[in-house]
């Protein structure tokens, strides 16, 4: 349609879908038709020159001709020719003779003399009437003492014939377009119903309704296959919609627990600052009070911007630092580390999965991969969260061993079971690093919020809830996925809680 006009070109589907198969039906039939009126006209013309070529003149005729007794002096026995036929004569120089057989109205033209090389005999040619717009269907013949003869047939018939069958061509084309046109648009609304309701959906989905679907989703039709594509790519957008709310939601309360976080040393230390500015004469002891105060919110500051800037890193740059990392030697030194920082706290030591009633049982060696100083901070923190919110006196576990991932062993997801990292394959080999304790546990609220930054459930130890950043999980849910494992949470209220470090084995 390059050559049409741009205001002329069908703007719908639809209706260039039913002028296609007009267009196509139209010239399918006319080409049968023109086809089929060559081969009838052909096969007329045939029969013209058949019946020419089978008819010569008698013998007789060319001696009544050359002895001036021809056709012309006396009329022809009825019986002689075939009413249609005429035959002209020419002598032996090729002179047209006034002598005819045969009647009707019209006649061919003829030259008035021939030559040798002309008409050659026995070849059927076309000749124009001498009035009118008729052809005749004429073949040479030659006689004796060098005349010859020509035989002539109107092609009257043969016209009439071809001309009735045009006007029957021209009349079916007629009907099959417009038939074509009224059952073809009938036909292609039908077929296009289902793409119809799709751009209906669609319609309805710009309006606000982010809810519908395409319910023609039949994989052997094309708008069925569409309609599936579509539903896919509307569930894709909805998810990642969903996923941009989560994401700005978990940001706005990022920052605003942020600015929280550091707005309350800020205001410690400046008050505390413009408490020494304002009062210079201020007691010895009651200055190195304000100093004290400055540093320890400096200090707190400090570790929150480190907190942010680590889990920063870890979500940009996943660490590269990997390494062979002894599992049991790495959850000893984690135990010597936290007796220091919390002495009232005896940790335990033990096989994974065992229990107090087991004894202690035999410890084996469990080499895993990885950076030594981002697990040891893992198990840090796990034990600074065990002790921190656990009342006085609760039992604690470490436990070190390998798996294999699977909902009742770790590593995969459950009912109960909680993380932010993407679960292991099913089946696969992982080394584990769990801290246990017999706690309160949590419940399932805040089991799901446990890994979200600034989140610190109540405590049952009697340290204050505002105590810490809450980031010590999300860190440690960070640092875990960047070595391709994960970091779960199995609790129920009043069955304690197991926090679970895997990871993969063979990860280098």
């Amino acid at each position: 349609m390059r050559g049409i006009p741009r205001r002329l070109r069908p703007r719908s589907l639809r209706t260039r879908l039913v002028l296609i198969a007009t267009v196509l039906a139209t010239v399918a039939v006319l080409v049968c038709q023109a086809t089929g009126l060559t081969l009838m006209r052909s096969w007329l013309i045939g029969q013209v020159d058949d019946r020419l070529t089978d008819f010569r003149p008698p013998s007789p005729v060319y001696r009544d001709i050359a002895a001036g007794t021809g056709p012309s002096h006396r009329p022809p026995p009825h019986e002689t020719l075939p009413s249609d036929f005429r035959v002209y004569f020419y002598d032996a120089e090729g002179r047209l003779l006034p002598d005819s057989l045969g009647s009707g109205r019209g006649e061919p033209r003829l030259a008035e003399a021939v030559t040798a090389r002309e008409a050659a005999d026995g070849r059927p040619a076309t000749v124009p009437a001498r009035d009118g717009d008729g052809d005749w269907r004429v073949v040479a013949d030659s006689g004796p003492e060098g005349m010859r003869a020509v035989v002539a047939l109107p092609l009257d018939s043969v016209r009439e014939a071809t001309s009735r069958l045009l006007w029957f061509s021209l009349a079916v084309g007629a009907v099959t377009a417009t038939g074509v046109m009224l059952l073809g648009g009938t036909a292609v609304r039908l077929g296009l119903r289902p793409l119809t309701r799709v751009e209906h959906t669609a319609r309805r989905i710009t309006s606000g309704e982010f809810e519908q679907n395409a319910t023609d989703t039949s994989p052997d039709t094309e708008v069925g296959r569409l309609g599936i594509a579509f539903n896919t790519m509307l569930d894709q957008l909805r998810a990642a919609l969903h996923r941009k709310d989560r994401t700005e939601r978990r940001l706005r309360r990022f920052m605003a627990d942020a600015g929280h976080e550091l707005r309350t040393p800020l205001t410690s230390l400046q008050g505390f600052a413009e408490l020494l500015l304002d009062d210079p004469h201020m007691s010895p002891r009651r200055r190195h009070e304000a100093h004290e105060l400055i540093a320890q919110n400096a200090d707190r500051m400090s570790r929150l911007v480190d907190s942010l800037f680590l889990l920063a890193k870890l979500g940009d740059a996943p660490t590269t630092e990997h390494g062979p990392v002894d599992l049991l030697s790495l959850a000893a030194d984690g135990i010597a580390s936290s007796a220091v920082r919390h002495p009232g706290r005896r940790v335990a030591l033990a096989p994974l999965g065992a229990r107090d009633s087991d004894g202690p049982g035999e410890l084996d060696v469990v080499e895993g991969s990885g950076d030594p100083h981002q697990l040891a901070q893992v198990l840090s923190n796990l034990l600074d969260n065990a002790c921190t919110h656990t009342p006085p006196g609760t039992r604690l576990r470490v436990g070190v061993g390998s798996l294999r991932a699977g909902p009742r062993t770790g590593g995969a997801d459950r009912p109960g079971r909680t993380s932010v990292n993407p679960p292991l394959p099913s089946g696969a080999t992982a080394h584990v690093i769990e801290v246990v304790d017999d706690g309160p546990g949590l419940t399932p609220q805040d089991a799901q919020q446990v890994f979200d930054r600034f989140f610190r459930a109540p405590s049952a130890s009697g340290v204050p809830r505002d105590s810490g950043s809450g980031l010590g999980l999300a860190i440690a849910s960070a640092i875990a996925e960047a070595h391709g494992g994960r970091l779960e949470l199995d609790t129920r209220p009043g069955e304690g809680c197991t926090f679970r470090l895997l990871l993969p084995a063979g990860t280098s």
